[in-house]
């Protein structure tokens, strides 16, 4: 009998896909993951948070991401198995033993996301990728039994791809790097539902140049062009959507929503046992494996529900304003001209009857379009590699005048955000309105302010 590791299916499995078309899957194992009640898990959590506030369509899973960047991986093995076998090319070649580790890591590379991702994580300290891994090597999981089946170790395997400590880079490249599965399919997915065309590139071209070396994956010279693409796509992507401030505002209101919630747990625990049972565990922080995997969007939706009848006001009102989509107002700052008037600010906000601590926040965002090998960097990104006809590499930015332009760039944009009630208070919101406006238009020197009266709210990628 075939060993569940080599097992086909009888007849491949598809799931029709809007940006993919068709994802195949011709293992019993993929098949058997994505029934796990760990992965259809996945299907409650939106992909991009707060952006659906934002851009309505944005109403996508990271099922469906994790799916997609399934099928990339699928198709790159494909390719290099076809073309760039080790039988063929010797020494850098791909060796297709490693096919399924790659294909499971990639579809559960965001397993261990939460809802609302990166805020819940900023407030009760979690980590999804260590939670991924959790959930991969732990026996109480579906996922595991599964990979269990496919060989003892197997498992761990997984979990070292995930950890990019897997000793064949090839496969730890193709999921995660500068230009990977992953990032490929987030950008082509998010512009999909997003409505927008800054995350479209040439994929049909990009998996026609990508090869795998000794040491990764590189892309052939003559696909130049089409990385390049790819680069500005993403640094337009993180511009244009991931940075977006009114999703921003949303997510101080989430974040601080969260918060209240978590500080009023210590006096008053009987309520949120109540109206939000399974967040318990976290507000009370020793919550296991099993509490978090109950965690969906839904839930925590569920719960902001219930508190719009809370005792507490800045709760209630806080849920409020995230249920019925009412964004805190932001203006970007400079920390060398703008402090005082920014105290000035918080002064006024404060006379009005808001704590600074749940009603401002100083938001940054901040991500490198591309970077190169820093040997001075704690840590680095894995430099995008092109390959001359003769087998020699060359970086990205050596060659490419556009991406030299943007290498190591970081692109920041650091806000003040506050009740959008501010620009229509009477007295102080007067004064408040008039200081508001003398920020508009400035131009971002990218530096970041510093205070303890105000909350920071730091953000790096939606993703």
């Amino acid at each position: 009998m075939t060993s569940y590791k080599n097992q086909q299916l009888p007849l491949e499995k598809v799931f029709r896909d809007p940006v993919h078309d068709y994802i195949h899957v011709k293992h019993p194992v993929i098949l058997d993951l994505i029934n796990t009640k760990e992965v259809q898990r996945l299907r409650r959590v939106k992909q991009l948070g707060t952006t659906s506030f934002t851009f309505h369509g944005a109403e996508h899973s990271r099922f469906s991401h994790s799916l997609g960047v399934y099928e990339l991986t699928r198709r790159i093995c494909d390719f290099f198995e076809s073309n760039f076998s080790s039988a063929k090319i010797g020494i850098g070649g791909w060796d297709d033993q490693e096919r399924l580790v790659a294909l499971c890591a990639a579809l559960l590379h965001d397993v261990g996301h939460g809802p609302y991702s990166h805020t819940f994580e900023h407030i009760f300290h979690t980590d999804h990728e260590a939670i991924t891994r959790e959930i991969i090597t732990s026996p109480e999981t579906e996922v595991f039994q599964v990979l269990n089946r496919v060989e003892a170790g197997f498992p761990e395997k997984i979990a070292q791809v995930i950890a990019k400590t897997y000793p064949n880079p090839q496969v730890v490249q193709m999921i995660s790097s500068q230009i990977d599965a992953d990032r490929m399919d987030y950008l082509l997915r998010d512009a999909y539902f997003t409505g927008t065309e800054y995350g479209t590139f040439d994929i049909t071209r990009i998996l026609r140049v990508i090869r795998p070396y000794e040491n990764g994956i590189a892309f052939q010279m003559n696909g130049m062009h089409a990385v390049e693409d790819y680069i500005v796509s993403r640094y337009q992507m993180y511009m244009q959507v991931y940075f977006h401030p009114v999703s921003r505002g949303m997510e101080v209101v989430l974040d601080h929503l969260l918060k209240r919630a978590h500080f009023l747990y210590q006096t008053d625990p009987d309520f949120f046992l109540y109206s939000a049972p399974l967040l318990v565990p976290f507000l009370r922080g020793d919550f296991t494996l099993q509490d978090y995997l109950t965690l969906d969007d839904g839930v925590l939706n569920t719960a902001f529900l219930q508190w719009l009848k809370a005792p507490d006001k800045i709760l209630q009102d806080l849920a409020a304003r995230f249920l019925h989509r009412r964004p805190f107002k932001s203006v970007m700052v400079e920390q060398d001209k703008d402090w005082q008037n920014l105290n000035q600010m918080a002064q006024w906000i404060e006379a009005v009857g808001y704590p600074l601590s749940y009603y401002t926040a100083i938001n940054s965002s901040y991500d490198l379009p591309y970077d190169f090998y820093r040997p001075e960097s704690k840590s680095h990104r894995t430099q995008i590699e092109l390959m001359e006809p003769d087998g020699s590499l060359v970086e990205l930015s050596q060659v490419s005048s556009l991406v030299a332009a943007l290498a190591g760039q970081g692109q920041k944009d650091e806000r003040f955000y506050f009740p959008k009630e501010m620009l229509t208070k009477p007295a102080q919101g007067q004064l408040f309105e008039e200081f508001y406006h003398q920020f508009q238009g400035k131009i971002h020197n990218g530096k970041i302010i510093h205070d303890k009266e105000f909350t920071h709210d730091d953000s790096t990628s939606y993703h």
